[in-house]
């Protein structure tokens, strides 16, 4: 079927807004006719993940786009950067690599893109309502989007995420249809141990497996507590999207489009059913750490913080900390968001106090923080975990918060099993 544009769009495209919305709307509309859309539709907002500097033609793209008069026709949020603002100095880049992921972050922010610099902008009060359509890139966040929040969104990969933004558009396919949201899958998770279940650990392993296991397609999960908490979904979801190509999931009794089984599932017969068991809990857990352990046990560095963490997640942090200082580099990301929150009421103190580096605005696998080439890293993050071997060259070791707080303090693993057993 041919795509139909409206008048808007054809005035659009003839250059009735200006060179940058003319290139930004032939984009999306090539992109929709790629996906066989019949239509474009208007989105409410867009979440930018082009903004992290990956090479030149990234920054010349967005200076373009400035130069040629763009602007953002939505709310707009930009996920994380290259460089921490808030802290300069934190990177390891040359200084015209840093001078070129500026001129990027620069770009964005000029073309009326909120500055919030964080792959979680749904704790940022960026939160689109339910069957809302919007055009939003980060793959934890397109994930979270459509769960979690109940909006539309694909995955928007770079610089199409910012030509939606800029003509307001997307292309009417994929999970904006009602039709492409129902679940395909039921994963049971009733014979899981409800002491599992209750554990945070437990959630990014589930995601990772879930990733693993379904590909891109729509699962939903039965069997868990209903009502869990927003971190908890944050993290199965943040795994998912890494291990795999997820872009909504469903869980039974929590998230708005599945109040129950039936409604999940549009009340068609699942086509699959997958009984989860622990074996392939542990399965995944066991990929998320590629490390080996050396004799002594000792580590070189613990992060935390993929999403980024929440402020309750730093005060589970703190509390675990107990006023302890850590022994090793310790790292947290986090957005600005959370740190406007903390700075005035002792907690950003407490963490400096306790040794621990906190990064804004980016985070240790997208630029480079480490402070070397390799080393052994453990992380509660499904997400770090799944990818700081590919882009920092460091081995993971996978744990529970607590045994990343035990191991940070100690400078050796210090790793609980027992709920796992």
């Amino acid at each position: 079927m041919p795509l139909e544009l409206s008048r808007l769009d054809e005035a659009m495209l003839a250059g009735r807004d200006g060179p940058a919305a003319a290139m930004a709307l032939r984009i999306v509309a090539d992109t929709a006719r790629m996906l066989g859309a019949d239509r474009l539709i208007d989105i409410a907002s867009a979440h930018i993940d082009g903004c992290l500097y990956h090479g030149n033609s990234g920054t010349l793209f967005a200076e373009r786009l400035r130069a040629d008069g763009g602007r953002v026709r939505v709310p707009t949020t930009l996920n994380v950067g290259a460089l921490d603002l808030v802290h300069p100095g934190r990177e390891r880049l040359s200084a015209d690599q840093a001078q070129m992921a500026r001129r990027l972050m620069a770009a964005y922010a000029g073309l009326g893109c909120r500055e919030s610099w964080t792959c979680a902008p749904y704790q940022a009060g960026h939160r689109p309502a339910l069957g809302q359509d919007v055009a939003w890139g980060e793959s934890n966040a397109v994930v979270f989007c459509n769960s979690v929040l109940g909006a539309r969104t694909n995955r928007y990969g770079d610089f199409l995420d910012i030509c939606a933004a800029i003509t307001g558009r997307a292309p009417r396919a994929g999970l904006h249809l009602s039709q492409n949201r129902r679940a395909e899958i039921l994963i049971d998770a009733s014979g899981l141990k409800p002491t599992l279940v209750a554990e945070d650990a437990f959630y990014p392993v589930l995601g990772a497996w879930l990733g693993a296991t379904v590909g891109d397609r729509i699962a939903a999960i039965d069997g868990l507590p209903r009502g869990l908490a927003e971190d908890r979904l944050k993290a199965l979801g943040a795994a998912a999207a890494s291990t795999g190509a997820v872009g909504l999931f469903h869980v039974v009794g929590t998230t708005p489009e599945a109040p129950d089984r039936a409604t999940a599932f549009g009340d068609v017969p699942p086509h699959e059913t997958i009984r989860l068991t622990p074996a392939m809990l542990e399965a995944a857990r066991r990929r998320l750490s590629t490390g080996t352990l050396p004799a002594d046990g000792r580590i070189d560095a613990v992060a935390i913080g993929s999403p980024h963490l929440s402020e309750a997640e730093v005060d589970a942090l703190l509390a675990g900390l107990a006023g302890r200082r850590v022994a090793i580099p310790f790292y947290a990301c986090t957005g600005r968001h959370v740190l406007e929150r903390i700075e005035g009421d002792g907690r950003r103190a407490a963490l400096d106090a306790a040794g621990v580096t906190v990064i804004a605005d980016t985070c240790i696998v997208v630029t480079p923080i480490l402070t070397s080439s390799s080393g052994l890293l453990v992380t509660n993050s499904g997400k770090f975990a799944h990818y700081t071997p590919s882009t920092t060259g460091w081995d993971v070791l996978y744990g529970s918060l607590a045994d990343c707080i035990e191991s940070a303090v100690t400078g050796r693993l210090a790793l609980d099993e027992a709920i796992w057993r």
